[in-house]
C-alpha cells in the first residue's frame, strides 16, 4: 500500500544513477510520486549540479513497466505469472539445491551487475549471497569495465581498492585518456559536476589534454585533443616514460621498488615507436612528457576506453608509473587517495590474482571473480563443474557482456535461473523466478564504494523517503531470503542461536557482533543507533571508520575527525564536507615491502604481448564504444525524456571512410563474432579508421515499452569473448576489427 500524505513535500536524497553521487531535492505529491527534481544547492560536494539522468529520476522511479511483485515463468508455455514472495522463494528452495546436490556448488554461477555498486543492499548483502552459493563461478560487470585499474592498483599498492584519483580541484595539468566525463559524469573518480571542475581547472590557468579516438564533448572542452588509435594507449604512455628517463625529468617523491626495472623496460618503447602505433606524433609525445614534468602539479587519468582494450592493465599501470615519475603521486594537485568515511575491508595480505582459474579456458581469478568473457563457455561446455543454474542480481549481461548473442543462447539452455531485477529484460526473460526490489525511494542510500574514489572527502546518507507497503520487501530482505533459499533453508531456520528473528536481522546481528568483537568493543552494542539493523551496521562502520568517534587513529586533516556516526549524518542531510584529499602513503599500502611496487613481475611479463603487437599489421577499420549523456548502460532506455535527440543508436563514422566505402544510410557491420545492421551517422568528430557504436542498446526482445520502440542494436554482438586483457581478464570492447558494407 502506498504511503499517503496530505500535501506535497520536499525531501532530500543522493542520486543513485551514476558515480557522481549528486545531492537531489525531490518534490513528492500526496501519492508519493516525484513531481520535480532539482539539484541540492546546499550539498557541499555537488553544489546543486544536476544532469539529465538525475532530472528524470521520477520517471524511472514510477516506470509503469517496473515489476512490482515476484514473477514465475512456466517453462512449457513461456508464460509469466505474478506470485507471492513465499511461493517464489519456495520454488528456488526446491529447485536450485537439487542442482547443487547432483552436480556440486560449482554448477551454479552468480552475476552481479553495475547497480550493485550504487545500493546499500548490494554492498552489504550481496556478499551473503556469494557465501551461501559457495561457488567460484562468480562474475560481475567489473570485468567488462574497470578490472584493469583494480588489478594494476593491487599490484602497485597491494590493494585493488586503493585507487588514486586526480585531485581535480587543485591540479595544474590533467592528461586524460579514454574518458568522457562530460557525458559519463566520471568513473572510478567520484566528482559531481565534473564539467564544472574541468572548466575551473582551465579558468585558474591549468591545462587539460584529452587523448581519445573521438572528439567527445570532453575533448571539445580541452586545451588540446589528440586522436589516438584504439588500443594503443600503452605505447603512447611508454613513449612518455621513455622521455622522462631519457631527458632526466624523473622526480620520485614516494618510496618505491623497481625504478631501474621500469627504466630498462621503457628503453625500447621510444616516442617513434609510440607514434607509429598510436598515430600521435613523436614530437607531441615528447612535449607532453616535458609538460607533465614541468607543471607545478599534474595528474594522468585514464578510464573505460583504455580499460576495455587489449592492453588495459598495462595502460593503467603506466598511468600511475607516470604519476610517480613526475612526483605527482600522493601529492596535492596530483593523483591522490580518497578517505571513505565508512570502515572498509582491511587487506591483511598483498593482492594477487590467479588463485584459481576458469574451468574451460583457464582464465585467472581476480578479486574473487572470473572474467565475464568466459561465462558463456562455462555454461555451454559439458563436463564436471559445468554451470547449469544462474543467479543474476541487477545485471543485463546479454547486452553488456561480449558476444552477447552467444550468451543469450547459453542462458536459454540453463536448467534453472533466478534474477533479482526491476525489469523483464533481455537477460531476465530467461529466468524461472524474478525477484524485484522496491522503488528507488523505498531504499536507503549510502555510497560505500564510490566515496573511496572521491576527489574530495565527503559523506552523505539518505533514509528511505517512502515506506514499504503491505506485501513489499526491501532489497536487503530479498537478498537475505534468497541466500537462505539457495541453501535450501526455511526463512525461520536462519540461526538456532537467534530464534524468532527474520533472516535479515540474523545476518546483521552476527556481523555486528563479529565486528565489535574484533575491535575489542563487544560491550558497546547498545550504543549503536538506527531504525533497523541495516542502519546500525552503517552506524558501526562510521564509528569505526577513519573519521569515526570509535576510530583507533582518527584521520588527520579534518574538523570531523573523531566525531562521525550515523546521527551526525542524519543531522546533516545535505552531506558533510570532510576536507580535501590528504597524503596517505605509506599508510594505505598493503605491499609486503610497504613501498610502491613500481615494476610488478606481472606487468613486466606482459610486455611480451606489447612487443608482439608492435610488429603486427594495423586493422583497416576498428570499432569502439560510446557513452551518451542521457543514457546509462542498458537500463535508462525506458525513460521517455531520455530517448531521442543525440541519445540514439547510430554508427559514428568519419565522412572520408563513408565515402571511401561508398556507404550512406544503413550499413552492415561485421566482426569475427557477429553482424549487425545499423544507421550511419557521419561525423568529423571521429578519427578516420574508427567507427563507434553506443553501449547497452538492442532491446528488440524487451517488455519495456519505450526501450522496445527505440531498440537499436546490441554492439556486443560484434565484440569477441575470446579476446581479453590477459592480466585482468577484462573484456575487449575497443579496437575490435570490423568491415562495413552497404546494407
Amino acid at each position: 500500500m502506498t504511503h499517503v500524505t496530505d500535501s506535497p513535500r520536499t525531501l532530500l536524497r543522493t542520486c543513485p544513477l551514476c558515480e557522481a553521487v549528486c545531492g537531489l531535492e525531490l518534490t513528492l505529491d500526496s501519492d508519493d510520486r516525484i513531481t520535480s527534481v532539482r539539484g541540492d544547492q546546499a550539498d557541499p560536494f555537488s553544489r546543486g549540479f544536476l544532469c539529465p539522468k538525475g532530472a528524470t529520476l521520477g520517471h524511472l522511479d514510477g516506470d509503469p513497466d517496473r515489476l512490482t511483485g515476484p514473477m514465475i515463468r512456466d517453462r512449457a508455455t513461456g508464460a509469466w505469472r505474478t506470485v507471492e514472495w513465499d511461493e517464489a522463494f519456495t520454488v528456488i528452495r526446491e529447485r536450485l539445491p537439487r542442482i547443487t546436490a547432483a552436480h556440486g556448488n560449482q554448477a551454479v554461477g552468480l552475476y552481479l551487475g553495475n547497480p550493485n555498486a550504487h545500493t546499500v543492499a548490494g554492498a552489504l548483502y550481496a556478499p551473503l549471497l556469494i557465501r551461501a552459493l559457495g561457488t567460484r563461478n562468480l562474475f560481475s560487470a567489473s570485468t567488462a569495465d574497470q578490472m584493469p585499474k583494480q588489478v594494476s592498483s593491487g599490484l602497485l599498492f597491494g590493494d585493488p581498492l586503493t585507487v588514486p584519483v586526480p585531485d581535480l580541484d587543485r591540479t595544474d595539468y590533467l592528461l586524460m585518456l579514454g574518458a568522457n566525463p562530460l557525458e559519463s559524469n566520471g568513473s572510478l573518480c567520484t566528482a559531481p559536476d565534473f564539467p564544472g571542475r574541468l572548466k575551473a581547472l582551465r579558468k585558474r590557468g591549468g591545462r587539460l589534454v584529452v587523448v581519445d579516438p573521438r572528439r567527445t564533448r570532453t575533448a571539445k572542452l580541452a586545451d588540446e585533443h589528440l586522436f589516438v588509435r584504439p588500443g594503443s594507449d600503452a605505447y603512447l604512455l611508454f613513449g612518455i616514460v621513455h622521455t622522462l628517463f631519457a631527458e632526466n625529468l624523473v622526480t620520485v617523491r614516494v618510496e618505491v621498488n623497481g625504478l631501474d626495472d621500469v627504466r630498462a623496460a621503457a628503453a625500447e618503447f621510444t616516442p617513434d615507436l609510440a607514434a607509429a602505433r598510436s598515430g600521435v606524433a613523436a614530437e607531441t609525445i615528447v612535449r607532453i612528457a616535458r609538460e607533465l614534468a614541468a607543471a607545478p602539479t599534474a595528474a594522468v587519468y585514464a578510464r573505460i576506453g583504455t580499460c576495455t582494450a587489449e592492453f588495459g592493465t598495462l595502460t593503467q599501470w603506466l598511468v600511475d608509473v607516470i604519476n610517480v615519475l613526475t612526483g605527482n603521486l600522493d601529492t596535492p594537485g596530483g593523483a591522490m587517495f580518497a578517505t571513505g568515511a565508512a570502515l572498509g575491508i582491511v587487506r591483511s595480505r598483498p593482492f594477487r590474482t590467479g588463485r584459481w582459474g576458469s574451468r574451460v579456458r583457464g582464465l585467472p581469478e581476480a578479486m574473487g571473480e572470473l572474467p565475464v568473457a568466459t561465462l558463456a563457455d562455462e555454461i555451454r561446455t559439458p563436463g564436471d563443474g559445468q554451470i547449469r543454474a544462474m543467479v543474476t542480481v541487477a545485471g543485463n549481461p546479454v547486452l553488456s557482456a561480449p558476444s552477447g548473442a552467444r550468451l543469450d543462447e547459453a542462458f536459454a539452455g540453463l536448467e534453472f535461473m533466478v534474477s533479482v531485477d526491476r525489469y523483464l529484460n533481455e537477460t531476465t526473460r530467461h529466468a524461472d523466478v524474478i525477484l524485484p526490489p522496491p522503488r528507488i525511494l523505498q531504499s536507503p542510500h549510502y555510497d560505500f564504494a564510490l566515496l573511496n574514489f572521491a576527489v574530495h572527502n565527503y559523506a552523505r546518507y539518505s533514509r528511505p523517503l517512502v515506506p514499504l507497503g503491505a506485501g513489499e520487501m526491501s532489497e536487503a530482505e530479498v537478498l537475505a531470503r534468497l541466500a537462505l533459499a539457495v541453501s535450501g533453508q526455511e526463512p525461520r531456520s536462519a540461526s538456532p542461536r537467534l530464534p524468532g528473528l527474520d533472516p535479515l536481522t540474523v545476518v546483521d546481528e552476527i556481523v555486528i557482533a563479529g565486528t565489535l568483537h574484533k575491535a575489542g568493543m563487544a560491550d558497546r552494542r547498545g550504543e549503536l543507533r538506527g531504525t533497523d539493523t541495516t542502519e546500525q551496521r552503517l552506524d558501526l562502520m562510521l564509528r569505526l571508520g577513519p573519521f569515526g568517534e570509535w576510530a583507533s587513529e582518527p584521520e588527520a586533516g579534518s574538523d570531523w575527525r573523531g566525531k562521525l556516526n550515523l546521527q551526525v549524518l542524519l543531522d546533516n542531510p545535505h552531506g558533510i564536507d570532510l576536507g580535501p584529499l590528504e597524503p596517505r602513503l605509506p599508510g594505505v599500502l598493503r605491499t609486503a615491502s610497504r613501498k610502491v611496487e613500481l615494476a610488478p613481475a606481472e606487468m613486466l611479463a606482459d610486455l611480451a604481448r606489447l612487443r608482439a603487437r608492435a610488429r603486427a599489421e594495423q586493422p583497416e577499420l576498428v570499432l569502439v564504444g560510446r557513452r551518451q549523456l542521457r543514457s546509462n548502460n542498458s537500463w535508462l532506455h525506458n525513460v521517455p525524456p531520455l530517448v531521442g535527440g543525440s541519445n540514439r543508436c547510430t554508427l559514428h563514422i568519419h565522412p572520408d571512410d563513408a565515402a571511401r566505402l561508398g556507404l550512406d544510410g544503413l550499413a552492415v557491420v561485421k566482426s569475427a563474432a557477429g553482424t549487425v545492421t545499423v544507421e550511419l551517422e557521419p561525423t568529423e568528430d571521429i578519427m578516420p579508421g574508427v567507427v563507434s557504436l553506443p553501449h547497452g542498446w538492442g532491446h528488440g526482445d524487451s517488455t519495456q515499452t519505450v526501450a522496445r520502440a527505440h531498440a537499436g542494436v546490441n554492439a556486443n554482438v560484434l565484440t569477441d569473448d575470446s579476446l581479453v586483457d590477459v592480466p585482468s581478464g577484462n573484456a575487449v570492447f575497443n579496437g575490435v576489427p570490423v568491415t562495413l558494407t552497404r546494407a
